[in-house]
């Protein structure tokens, strides 16, 4: 007598007292269950085969950078689609350049980097890779996954409820001038009160003017944003950063003396070379001049500015990394 096994019933989800339901395990072994998780997280994810070649872009990648995956599964990492900077600044595919490292140590790699965003600025990273090994053991391509740094995201917080107050600049988010100033007025108080030491740096966009008259206003303000978002990171979190005038930016550097003013200043050295502006089909090359001063006593705020701006013809001007790039109405 033959028997026959009852056909296999699908098993309907189980729900909890709580009105969560949990999927048969047969459904979460799905490998497409596991593709969607990681499309979805918010921590940047991709995937690249040996040869450098973008097989993997999830949507966290996307937030992160700006780009699409549109534009950039198919394309190699040597296309410098993301401009990659550490503390010694950009790297471009070799033996600095993490992915290589991992291919050729075939061991897990973690750094603090810089991936230049769609918009031109920088954007603080951990970036983290691994292999991926083939059933022989053989390294078949790497997998990445990366996080914004946290100050960079309780700054924009902070920049919101700003903005609820009206203390923020219309064109580029940042602090105005009003609350710069106020900002400043605060630190000499404390300076003269408690003795507190502060520094301050300026930077100034050099032919802004002529970037409005040949290109148009919207681009002279997207200069400024790319100078504001770029610099917005590249202090601490207790540092105040705002506009100071129509060309200017200015950082307060609170409880910092001397030492601390160059070194921040060194610093942002490395924060503007990785930054650029896309801008219809031309090639903008966007330079800004740096000045700094540590307040001292008797000082007051035009002493002080004075004296950073006096500096601009002592210190390097800093190019910002120029690209052949489109409006950015085309791209958004």
């Amino acid at each position: 007598m033959n028997h026959q096994l009852p056909e296999a019933q699908s098993v309907p989800a189980d729900e909890d007292s709580s009105g969560i339901f949990y999927a048969p395990m047969s459904e979460l072994q799905d490998p497409e269950i596991f593709h969607t998780v990681l499309d979805s997280l918010q921590t940047g994810v991709s995937v690249v085969d040996r040869n450098g070649k973008v097989l993997f872009w999830n949507q966290g990648a996307e937030r992160l950078t700006g780009y699409k995956r549109h534009e950039v599964v198919g394309r190699s990492c040597r296309d410098n689609i993301l401009l990659q900077c550490n503390d010694q600044g950009c790297v471009s595919c070799g033996a600095t350049c993490p992915i290589s490292r991992t291919l050729h140590d075939g061991k897990p790699q973690e750094a603090k980097m810089q991936l230049r965003h769609k918009e031109g600025h920088p954007v603080k990273v951990l970036m983290r890779l691994a292999p991926l090994r083939d059933a022989h053991g053989s390294i078949m391509g790497i997998a990445e996954s990366f996080d914004e740094q946290t100050f960079g995201a309780e700054r924009d917080c902070n920049r919101h409820t700003l903005a609820e107050h009206g203390c923020t600049d219309d064109t580029t988010g940042m602090p105005n001038h009003e609350f710069t100033q106020f900002n400043l007025g605060r630190n000499f108080a404390s300076l003269v009160r408690y003795h507190l030491p502060f520094g301050v740096i300026v930077m100034q966009v050099d032919r802004l003017e002529h970037f409005r008259a040949a290109y148009g206003p919207p681009a002279g303000d997207a200069v400024l944003r790319v100078v504001a978002q770029t610099m917005k990171n590249a202090f601490r979190p207790t540092d105040f950063f705002g506009r100071w005038a129509f060309d200017q930016f200015l950082a307060i550097l609170i409880n910092c003396g001397d030492h601390g003013v160059t070194k921040t200043w060194e610093r942002i050295r490395t924060m503007v070379t990785c930054a650029g502006l896309r801008w219809w089909s031309d090639e903008l090359s966007v330079t800004t001049s740096v000045g700094y001063a540590t307040a001292m006593a008797g000082d007051s705020i035009d002493s002080l500015l004075n004296r950073a701006t006096s500096s601009f013809s002592q210190s390097s001007t800093l190019p910002l990394a120029s690209a052949t790039a489109k409006s950015q109405d085309s791209e958004i």
